[in-house]
């Protein structure tokens, strides 16, 4: 993709919806999987609000939509402020009980500590999961090497189909189906860095707002861990 076709970064909060639920879109109808993530990592942002309109617009594609949250005092909020939407509003615990159906699901920051119910109702569902603004990364934290790898696993099946993350003299963006896309501020704006087909790790991003080569940066990282490697053993 040549720099005029780059995805620019959206200009508010609006736009970055707009294009979250696009690339939505984009990867429900691709059949490449289906389970996708949605994140806009933002100090603050509420959630709520952002959860309801995108529900809105997922349920014109598909009636059978269905709004999950982990926790019963989250859903009943969400009822609250989409009385009209209250039958298709659940809990984990509420969805567990009333057993699956087919269609999307979106569910809304599930945790680590939500990790063996939500992959239950992930395995057993039968149709495409949306997860916004989940946090499964330290799932696997403080377990046995069996079950870490299983979950490790089940990390590993999701795809980011929407990514939007400032950073410190930047921003990361992934826009389904185009690669991630890391943004340096300057002083005239955002300027699109680097394309990468997978998410960057933070030596990467760290490497490549500095002006450095991250490839380099790697092969010294694991020059160092083969050091303390060679000193433990």
């Amino acid at each position: 993709m040549s720099e005029a076709q780059k995805a620019s970064l959206p200009a508010d909060l609006q736009t970055a919806e707009a294009d979250l639920l696009n690339a939505l879109k984009a990867a429900l109808a691709s059949g490449k999987g289906a389970r996708w993530g949605a994140t806009l990592r933002f100090e603050n942002l509420r959630v709520l609000p952002v959860a309801l309109r995108l529900f809105q617009n997922l349920r014109s594609l598909d009636a059978s939509c269905r709004l999950l949250w982990p926790d019963a005092g989250a859903a009943a909020l969400a009822r609250r402020d989409a009385a009209d939407l209250a039958d298709s509003i659940l809990d984990f615990n509420q969805w567990s009980a009333a057993g699956d159906v087919d269609g999307v699901v979106l569910t809304v920051g599930p945790q680590p500590s939500d990790y063996e119910q939500f992959m239950a109702i992930c395995q057993d569902h039968r149709g495409s999961v949306v997860m916004l603004n989940g946090r499964l990364e330290d799932a696997a934290v403080g377990i046995g090497s069996v079950a870490r790898e299983r979950r490790r696993g089940f990390v590993s099946s999701w795809q980011q189909a929407y990514w939007l993350q400032p950073l410190e003299g930047g921003a990361l963006m992934r826009m389904f189906p185009d690669d991630w896309s890391l943004y340096r501020l300057d002083n005239d704006g955002y300027r699109h860095l680097a394309s990468m087909e997978s998410r960057p790790d933070p030596e990467q991003i760290a490497a490549l707002l500095a002006g450095e080569d991250p490839d380099s940066l790697k092969q010294q990282l694991s020059s160092v861990d083969r050091f303390i490697d060679g000193l433990r053993s």
